[in-house]
């Protein structure tokens, strides 16, 4: 395991869209490294069954991002569990349906906004008050390469993750001085679920991407762990990537 210096023992954090994917490796790797999870997604079975195999430092909480009320239960229950939340993990994200703008269904092409940029800003809503209460904590973004290049069929996705940079920058101006850090994660294609819904839409070059091109959701959750380091600091306010070698290296994956 990679990163093993990185303890963080006594820290809560709380990841959405933890039930498989990005999310569930990082909720995983998380744990390993100590902290308390708290596993977020629309549907129990896979959260529960995750929490019952981390064991005490893990629960599993239902919840729609897109749902503010769900949010604040959600935010309720951790607090009342581990007593704080030091890092907020948004993970949560769709990009179904994947379809051209002359051919996308409004509503759910509205569905994904909801989700992506809507969910995001109210998981960081709902966390703020109760990490500045305790003196600071961490926002980290999962954020893509969709966020500065235009793809086709992808205009929902792109424009979401665009607006969750921007996102990450204004509460990086907003907060820093307060000890909020904000930091996105932009880990590239990923060996995950998406990757079949990308494929079957045949649109766009990453469709036609190889399976071996992905790389494992236990990387993204490797870089997850290091940017919650001292040493990432630097990177504060931004997206950082590991899709070029300058980020693996930094995060100890191989080149």
């Amino acid at each position: 395991m990679l990163n093993e210096h990185i303890d963080l023992t006594g820290r809560t954090v709380l990841v959405t869209g933890a039930s498989r994917g990005i999310g569930e490796a990082s909720a995983r790797r998380l744990h390993a490294a100590g902290a308390n999870v708290v596993l977020l997604a629309r549907t129990t079975s896979d959260i529960d069954r995750i929490a019952e195999a981390l064991g005490e430092r893990a629960l599993a909480i239902p919840c729609d991002v897109a749902n503010w009320s769900a949010v604040e239960h959600a935010i309720e229950k951790t607090v009342e569990r581990f007593g704080s939340i030091d890092t907020l993990i948004n993970n949560a994200g769709l990009i179904e349906p994947i379809a051209r703008i002359e051919d996308a269904d409004p509503l759910e092409w509205s569905k994904v906004v909801d989700v992506n940029l809507k969910g995001a800003f109210q998981m960081v809503r709902a966390c703020l008050p109760v990490m500045k209460r305790a003196g600071g904590g961490t926002v980290l973004n999962i954020s893509s390469g969709a966020a500065t290049s235009a793809l086709e069929g992808w205009s929902h996705y792109c424009a979401t993750k665009a607006a969750l940079l921007m996102l990450t920058r204004c509460l990086h101006k907003e907060e820093a001085g307060s000890g909020i850090r904000a930091v996105g994660l932009s880990p590239g294609t990923v060996a995950t679920h998406v990757q079949t819904a990308i494929r079957a839409s045949g649109i766009n070059p990453v469709s036609k991407l190889a399976a071996d091109a992905h790389i494992p959701a236990e990387w993204a959750a490797e870089a997850v762990i290091w940017l919650l380091s001292d040493e990432a600091r630097v990177h504060d306010g931004g997206d950082f990537s590991i899709k070029n070698d300058d980020g693996r290296r930094a995060v100890g994956l191989p080149l």
